[in-house]
């Protein structure tokens, strides 16, 4: 009997701490980790959102960049952590929904090993090329890549990233043969097509925008059904010749699952906090997304979704890791 009462004792012991730790939330920093190098449109998202939160919490946000295979390596970090809402990860579309289906053995369950919190983006790619190609336009581009392939290599932030899907789409739907190049990463991948190394790229639109404003790229057309307004002069790949072509990149936040519901709650309801300011909502559309936000449900229905969808596409293309 002593013993049972000491087992109760215990149990109820460890619920009021357990409790405590959740209404004390956050206690102390809370590392952010982003899946690929700095320089990239999801690094550039944390960084946004890093004051902010940092503001609204009252604790330090410290970004941590882990990036390698297509972003499975720093996203295995969060999934395989602590489930205390103590480690944050910028979740995109890539490790999210395409690599389950890309990779052999991947090492967790984007599904299972979760707990979504938001969704944040919703990107447009660009097709984009070198200026030193002096291609300006779509029909030429694909007349040009079918005529000399191997001059028209196109760069990704990795297997399985969005810019590679796309890319993959993309000879498809035009019956090119463009080979894929990918980096650790879009902002190495940016760099290289900046420096003409690699002459085209199928870029999530933040990350480029401004050097295609400042004619250091040349944009072919965008990857979505509609125009974008950060760019509403170039033409969607739909209407520059390839009828019904349509996609998009996405991220958002995710947390370890099993990370107990009233911080995932907390966070969710801080997070669309900070969308709803009309300050942040201007510099966060200036990346080339509008603000998105909404349910952790929602988010987890669209990781479920686009799994499958995603899925299809790779199967469908034969995108392979490189």
């Amino acid at each position: 009997m002593f013993m049972k009462k000491l087992l109760l004792a215990s149990m109820l012991a460890a619920t009021a701490l357990g409790a405590a730790a959740q209404e004390n939330w956050p206690s102390k920093p809370i590392k952010f980790i982003v899946p690929y190098p700095p320089g990239g449109p999801t690094d550039l998202m944390a960084r946004l959102i890093q004051a902010p939160l940092q503001a609204k919490l009252g604790t330090s946000v410290v970004i941590e960049n882990r990036a390698g295979a297509g972003g499975n390596v720093g996203s295995d970090a969060v999934a395989k952590g602590p489930a205390d809402g103590y480690t944050l990860l910028l979740a995109a579309s890539g490790p999210m929904a395409v690599n389950k289906t890309l990779y052999k053995n991947l090492p967790f369950d984007p599904v299972k090993d979760f707990a979504p919190v938001v969704q944040i983006s919703a990107f447009p790619l660009v097709l984009e090329v070198h200026p030193s190609t002096q291609i300006t336009s779509l029909k030429q581009f694909i007349a040009q890549a079918k005529e000399k392939p191997e001059n028209y290599n196109f760069a990704s932030a990795g297997s399985g990233t969005p810019q590679h899907l796309a890319g993959e789409l993309f000879n498809v739907a035009a019956g090119a043969k463009l080979q894929h190049v990918p980096y650790k990463g879009a902002g190495p991948a940016l760099n290289d097509v900046l420096g003409g190394h690699v002459k085209v790229m199928f870029d999530i639109l933040g990350s480029s925008v401004q050097y295609i404003k400042t004619g250091k790229l040349t944009p072919l057309a965008v990857t979505t059904a509609a125009r974008s307004s950060a760019l509403p002069d170039v033409p969607t790949l739909a209407e520059a010749g390839l009828p019904g072509f349509d996609f998009s990149g996405w991220h958002g936040i995710v947390v370890a699952a099993n990370t107990p519901k009233p911080i995932v709650t907390k966070l969710n309801k801080t997070l669309n906090e900070i969308f709803a300011d009309p300050a942040f909502k201007k510099r966060w559309e200036e990346l080339g997304t509008p603000i998105v936000g909404g349910t952790p449900e929602a988010f987890g229905n669209l990781i479920r979704s686009e799994s499958v969808r995603l899925g299809k596409i790779v199967k469908d293309t034969g995108a392979t890791v490189d």
